[in-house]
């Protein structure tokens, strides 16, 4: 399959350093303290937070600072997969850590010692960058629940095709083996990495290369983002 056209065009029909259209918007539930709605492309996602509340059992409590649960899920419906997915599934449970250790740094937890806030995204609809997409929806819902933040959190996902760096993989591009797939999450002010994972080699003159388009494409995810705020 052709990714990359002798034009320069992928097979979405956009540029290697194009980004799917956003869409965003907050306050969609009416029942979560923040909830969110974040679409690029055909990827969908949903967040709700819930905090900071009482934490359930006082042994698991921190006196100095707010505790952080994520939990990152994939309704049955999200791909044209028929197998049935179960809660607590290994990317999934990986996904959610990664979220946790994201949104530790970014929440000001220590302004609410021996509480809890609970972020839930789930994914209704997957055509890549899910993982990217689940923060960004998290980084509204946070917003819209009023809880402080350090900074916004902006994240999305590059990578190399037939040695061209392209922005924002969809899933026929991230599944497709022709190259990387890299999740960057950053935090938009002062542009510090928050989440890096890199799943094969690259040459360090092409992960610098890669590494500045994803900070390019988080600053846009951010403007995008901003404006729903």
């Amino acid at each position: 399959m052709e990714l990359l056209s002798p034009e320069g065009l992928r097979i979405d029909g956009r540029r290697p350093r194009e980004l799917r259209a956003i869409k965003c918007s907050m306050g969609v539930f009416g029942r979560p303290d923040g909830s969110a709605y974040f679409q690029q492309g055909n990827t969908k996602v949903v967040a709700s937070v819930y905090g900071p509340n009482e934490v359930g059992r006082r042994g698991d409590a921190d006196k100095s600072a707010a505790r952080v649960f994520c939990e990152y899920s994939m309704a049955a419906f999200s791909t044209g997969e028929r197998k049935r997915r179960t809660k607590g599934d290994r990317r999934g449970t990986e996904i959610s850590l990664i979220m946790r250790q994201t949104f530790e740094s970014a929440i000001m937890t220590e302004l609410f010692p021996n509480s809890q806030i609970n972020i839930f995204v789930q994914i209704i609809q997957a055509d890549g960058g899910t993982r990217c997409a689940a923060i960004n929806a998290a980084t509204l819902a946070l917003v819209d629940a009023g809880i402080p933040l350090r900074e916004m959190v902006a994240a999305v996902a590059v990578g190399y095709i037939d040695e061209t760096p392209v922005l924002d993989l969809n899933y026929v591009e991230d599944s497709s083996g022709r190259g990387p797939d890299i999740p960057v999450a950053m935090f938009a002010s002062s542009r510090r990495i928050s989440m890096l994972q890199l799943d094969s080699k690259l040459p360090m003159a092409k992960f610098e290369e890669v590494l500045m388009l994803a900070v390019e494409g988080c600053e846009r995810i951010h403007g995008a983002m901003t404006e729903s705020v």
